[in-house]
C-alpha cells in the first residue's frame, strides 16, 4: 500500500512507522506548507514525493492519508480526504470543536470512506492490561474512576507555540486530556452525559518572557525547573494550565480528571473503583510500570494490595511501543478488519466532554451537559465502528 501523510511535525513519527518496503508499504507522499518540512521529509525519502497543499495528493492513487496537521486543522484536511473518498488517520483530538467533528462524520456517512481514530492510548500495555482485569470481572462492575495526569514538560511543549492559543487548541483538555477522557470512557463503558470543572492559567499566565510573533518553536523537553522561569513562551497565552473536571457518565459511574502542566515529574495515574475492589496503575510505560489490585476489605492500608501485575516491555519506542501496536492494528484494519480498539465515535465522545469541562472552567464551574450524538448521524456510518 503506498500512503501519504500531511503535516511533517512532532508526530511525523506515526508516519515513519506506516513504511514498511519489506511489506510492500511506503510513505509515497508528503503535503506540507513548510519548504524547510518539504526537504527533511525528501532526504529521508528521495523516492517519495513533496507537495504543498494537501489538495495535490488527492489525485496520487494513495491507499489512505495521514492526517496530522495542528488540531484546528483536523476538521479541514479530514474532510477533504474523505470527500475525495480516501481513507484518512487521523490523530487525536479529531477536531476542537463539537461541530467540526460531526461534520467529520457527517462526512464519513455521506461518502462512506473510513476514518481510523489515533488514539494510541488505547494501546498503552498498561491501559490494555487494566481494560482486560475490568472486562474479567476482577473488580466487580465499575462504579468510579479518577486518572491523575503530571505533565512536567507541559510548559515546553504546550505554551511555547501554538496549543497555549485557545483559538488554535480550545483547551488542553482536548489536546491532552482527549487521550485520558477517552480511555476513561473505555474504562468505565460509557461516556459522559454532564461535566463540572474548575482550573486556570496559574503559573505561565504571569510569565513576560513571549516570542515577538507566531512561529513554530522545538519542542525540546528541556524540564526548566521552576516552571515559573519558562522562556519564549507564544505571544497568546490563554488555555489554562491547571485543569480538574468531574464527569458523570450514561451508565451511572462517576470520574474525575485532573492535569497540570508544571509538575516535577510526567506519568498518568489511573484508579478504577468497582464494588467488587479497585486497581492502580504506578507508572505507565511498558516495563517500567506496575498495577496492583485491592478485593480483600481491611483497615489500614496495603500498598502493594492483593495482587500486583508488573507491566512487561514491548517493542518500539513511540510510547512505549504503542504507536508500534497502534500502527500493526491500522494496517490490519488497512486490509479490511474490522478488529480495531479505536472509534471515531469515541473520538467525538471525548472532544466532547473535554468541551464541556473547558466551558465549565470559563463559566464559574457551572455543570455543562456533554453535547450528545445525533443518533441519525451514527446510522449509515461505515462499518467497523465500535461505539466504546
Amino acid at each position: 500500500m503506498k500512503f501519504g501523510v500531511v503535516g511533517w511535525g512532532l508526530r511525523k513519527s506515526v508516519a515513519k512507522l506506516v513504511h514498511q518496503p519489506e511489506n510492500g508499504h511506503t510513505l509515497a507522499a508528503l503535503a506540507d506548507t513548510s519548504e524547510e518540512a518539504r526537504g527533511r521529509f525528501l532526504e529521508e525519502y528521495p523516492d517519495a514525493t513533496a507537495v504543498d497543499k494537501i489538495q495535490k495528493l488527492l489525485d496520487m492513487d494513495l491507499d489512505a492519508i495521514f492526517i496530522l496537521t495542528p488540531d484546528w486543522l483536523h476538521e479541514e484536511h479530514a474532510i477533504l480526504c474523505l470527500e475525495a473518498g480516501v481513507p484518512v488517520f487521523l490523530e487525536k483530538p479529531m477536531a476542537i470543536t463539537v461541530e467540526g467533528c460531526d461534520r467529520i462524520l457527517a462526512a464519513m456517512q455521506k461518502t462512506g470512506t473510513r476514518l481510523y481514530a489515533g488514539h494510541n492510548m488505547r494501546h498503552f500495555p498498561v491501559v490494555r492490561k487494566m481494560k482486560e482485569f475490568i472486562d474479567r470481572g476482577m473488580i466487580g462492575n465499575v462504579k468510579a474512576l479518577w486518572c491523575r495526569h503530571f505533565i512536567s514538560y507541559g510548559g515546553d511543549a504546550y505554551f511555547r507555540d501554538w496549543h497555549a492559543d485557545q483559538s488554535r487548541s480550545n483547551t488542553l483538555l482536548l489536546q491532552k486530556g482527549a487521550h485520558d477522557i477517552d480511555v476513561m470512557h473505555w474504562l468505565c463503558g460509557g461516556y459522559s452525559t454532564q461535566v463540572t470543572g474548575m482550573g486556570g492559567l496559574t503559573v505561565y499566565g504571569d510569565i513576560e518572557d513571549r516570542q515577538k510573533t507566531e512561529g513554530e518553536v522545538t519542542v525540546e523537553f528541556r524540564r526548566v525547573w521552576p516552571p515559573s522561569t519558562l522562556d519564549k513562551l507564544n505571544p497568546t497565552v490563554d488555555v489554562e494550565d491547571l485543569n480538574m473536571i468531574m464527569m458523570k457518565l450514561d451508565n451511572g459511574v462517576m470520574a474525575s480528571y485532573q492535569q497540570c502542566h508544571y509538575t516535577p515529574d510526567a506519568w498518568r495515574n489511573y484508579m478504577v473503583i468497582g464494588d467488587e475492589g479497585r486497581i492502580e496503575n504506578f507508572g505507565d510505560s511498558a516495563g517500567e510500570s506496575v498495577i496492583r489490585l485491592w478485593d480483600n476489605a481491611r483497615f489500614g492500608q496495603s500498598e502493594t494490595g492483593d495482587l500486583e501485575y508488573r507491566v512487561p516491555s514491548v517493542e518500539g519506542t513511540g510510547h512505549g511501543g504503542a504507536d508500534e501496536l497502534m500502527i500493526e492494528e491500522f494496517l490490519g484494519w488497512m486490509a479490511g478488519s474490522d478488529d480495531i480498539c479505536t472509534s471515531p465515535i469515541a473520538a467525538r465522545m471525548s472532544v466532547a466532554a473535554g468541551i464541556a469541562g473547558a466551558e465549565s472552567v470559563r463559566g464559574g464551574s457551572a455543570a455543562v451537559a456533554v453535547a450528545g450524538l445525533d443518533p441519525n448521524l451514527a446510522e449509515g456510518l461505515p462499518s467497523g465502528l465500535s461505539t466504546l
